[in-house]
């Protein structure tokens, strides 16, 4: 049964789908409410938990104005996901060697594709497309170059690349037992430098102009000034090179996998949604700037991915067009703990426990990603049943983590 309520401190009121939310998130979604510059109501969707400034699995409206750091560092950041013409029954009893053949192929955490197999291939000519927007930006804000070494080199290795962290590709099977790759990943090193670069130009802009926050990392650019054009254009650059960057990672893992399985087609068309992102859009009859921060559009009949934990359930779902929450929904299970403290309480042996029948890493550089340390997506799922329909339910049987 779908919950939806409502608190009213600030300028203007937020509607909450859980009654799971932590001090630290509710206290984030007031002084969101707070600022001058939020038009319409904010909605935080199921999976809610605290950020860094903004609340992770909010929906944030404004008229004129957009807060980088609402945004984050990873811009972008979203799923994508095929289905196969493969059965359950196509896949071998070990799914260790093909686990081994995804890793390979796709370079994992802080690793890159070779600087000497990219040159010359269709790898460059991916990155080529994109260089000469981002030459426009850093002309005009050459101190990016210093939020990132071998700057050039960097975002063009780390095209196809998966990064670390809940970043995963996964072997799914939905509840007829078709075969699914999905993924989630992002903007990569090139969308983290973006994004601290302009939050700080933002804080900066803010001291300048003497603008009193709630909270230091809500700092905002406002529609009309250079740099609120200049992030825009940024903004928009890293999410088209994370939308790349998912649909390479697609292929590649879809080259890996062909080895060790019978020929396949892709059965059903890839969906491939931002969760981390801004976009104009109309609400209530009003243009505005919805930024989703740990959250998809779920626009009537739009197709949408919410992952579970790597030990839980994932669902494809159809929006249902909900305007109270900006035709939004959660974008996972969302974190019940901090990284920190997931490690503190649980062991090696949880996490085996925990991912029990999956082919996955079993190791301590996952602890944090257990999946003890997130939400019940099944609530997750309920709460918001107001917001999206289930189309397909995946169960992952393999997941390659960063």
């Amino acid at each position: 049964m779908a919950i939806q309520w409502t608190i009213n401190k600030g300028r203007v009121p937020v509607k909450i789908w859980t009654r799971e939310l932590e001090f630290m998130a509710l206290q984030q979604l007031i002084n969101l409410s707070q600022l001058p510059i939020i038009s319409h109501p904010i909605a935080a969707m199921p999976d809610v938990h605290a950020g860094k400034g903004a609340t992770v699995g909010s929906v944030i409206p404004s008229a004129s104005a957009i807060i980088p750091a609402a945004v984050g560092v990873d811009i972008g950041c979203g799923m994508c996901a095929v289905r196969l013409t493969l059965n359950a029954r196509d896949l071998p009893d070990n799914l260790h060697p093909l686990r081994n053949a995804i890793e390979a192929a796709i370079p994992l955490g802080f690793n890159q594709h070779e600087r000497s197999k990219v040159r010359g291939s269709a790898h460059a000519r991916e990155a080529r497309s994109m260089s000469d927007r981002l030459d426009i930006i850093v002309g005009k804000h050459p101190g990016l170059m210093k939020m990132q070494r071998h700057f050039n080199e960097t975002w063009v290795c780390q095209l196809g690349t998966l990064g670390g962290g809940n970043h995963f590709i996964e072997l799914c099977l939905d509840e007829e037992d078709q075969v699914w790759v999905m993924l989630h990943s992002g903007s990569r090193g090139i969308g983290n430098a973006i994004g601290r670069y302009f939050i700080a130009a933002a804080q900066k802009d803010m001291r300048r102009h003497k603008v009193a926050l709630p909270d230091r990392d809500l700092a905002y650019f406002s529609e009309g000034s250079v740099l609120f054009d200049d992030y825009v254009e940024a903004l928009e650059w890293a999410q088209d090179y994370a939308m790349k960057n998912r649909r390479m990672l697609l292929e590649l893992a879809l080259g890996a996998v062909a080895v060790g399985l019978p020929p396949f087609k892709i059965s059903e068309e890839a969906i491939n949604c931002h969760h981390n992102y801004v976009s104009r859009e109309t609400h209530f009859g009003e243009s505005m700037y919805i930024t989703r921060k740990g959250a998809i559009r779920a626009f009537a009949g739009e197709l949408g991915i919410v992952p579970g934990s790597m030990g839980a359930k994932s669902f494809i779902v159809r929006g249902l067009g909900n305007a109270a929450s900006y035709c939004s929904c959660a974008h996972g299970a969302g974190r019940r703990m901090s990284r920190s403290e997931a490690k503190r309480r649980f062991s090696r042996r949880d996490l085996v426990s925990q991912t029990e029948g999956i082919e996955c890493r079993k190791d301590g550089g996952v602890l944090d990603e257990i999946p003890g340390a997130y939400k019940d997506i099944d609530a997750v799922m309920e709460n918001q049943s107001d917001l999206v329909e289930i189309v397909h339910t995946l169960k992952q049987v393999l997941c390659v983590k960063g």
